[in-house]
């Protein structure tokens, strides 16, 4: 059987990645709206259907407000399960170019967080992707899939730090490095990238990870890692 991800230990603090592609041009075809009417462009890839965009809504599909995360109010007196959405450096801006970077609790639970029509992908889904993505280009096989990675980053060096190793975006996936938010500090910007899956780790709800994919500027592979819930990272949504 056939993964894409190699498994890397827990993550307590991170650094990663994620955006819309600015010189590569939106796919043509469906697009998805959310509920704040942000607009999102498709891409097919074997039988699914990717948002290029990441995530940027303020808003749960119901229209309960997300509750914003920010470094002036982060704190770890107390673990906080509630969703919030994060923006890098708190500039508003950014939420524009890489979308925001929610907790994993933001996820799921009474609320839904992905756009109707839409869901959070599980681990399963990526793999199925890593599969399509695998026999489409032929790229190398375990441990480390070879180009993976690269046919979902955006290619240059304009948003990636050089060398953006192996870029080619083929897939049209576009995966862009917006950094993220963990433990009360923002990082990554430029060199990372990580989506939530709807996956935790482990059968019992308290467990303080979940599944995550992760790109880096500095190689091909894609891996699956587990940061802390509490962390704001990336989404991006796969149609039902």
């Amino acid at each position: 059987m056939i993964y894409l991800f190699a498994i890397v230990g827990v993550l307590s603090a991170l650094t990663y990645s994620c955006k819309k592609s600015d010189d590569t041009n939106p796919p043509a075809g469906n697009t998805v709206t959310d509920i704040d009417d942000n607009v999102y462009h498709t891409v097919t890839l074997g039988t699914q259907v990717w948002l290029v965009e990441n995530l940027k809504v303020t808003h749960y599909r119901n229209g309960d407000p997300i509750q914003p995360g920010t470094l002036k109010a982060y704190t770890t007196s107390t673990v906080d399960t509630a969703g919030k959405a994060y923006v890098y450096y708190d500039l508003p801006s950014n939420a524009d170019i890489y979308g925001r970077l929610y907790n994993w609790y933001s996820l799921g639970g009474s609320h839904i967080l992905a756009p109707n029509g839409c869901h959070v992908p599980s681990v399963a889904e990526w793999n199925t992707l890593s599969v399509y993505l695998h026999n489409t280009y032929g790229t190398a096989t375990s441990p480390d899939f070879g180009g993976i990675g690269g046919i979902l980053k955006e290619t240059g060096t304009t948003h990636w730090q050089t060398p953006n190793t192996g870029a080619t975006n083929e897939s049209g996936f576009s995966a862009l490095p917006g950094g993220g938010f963990s433990f009360g500090a923002f990082m990554g910007l430029g060199t990372q990238c990580f989506f939530w899956t709807s996956n935790q780790v482990g059968p019992v709800m308290n467990t303080p990870n979940a599944w995550s994919i992760n790109l880096n500027y500095n190689g091909i592979i894609a891996y699956r890692v587990n940061p802390d819930k509490l962390n704001g990272i990336s989404v991006r949504c796969l149609k039902d």
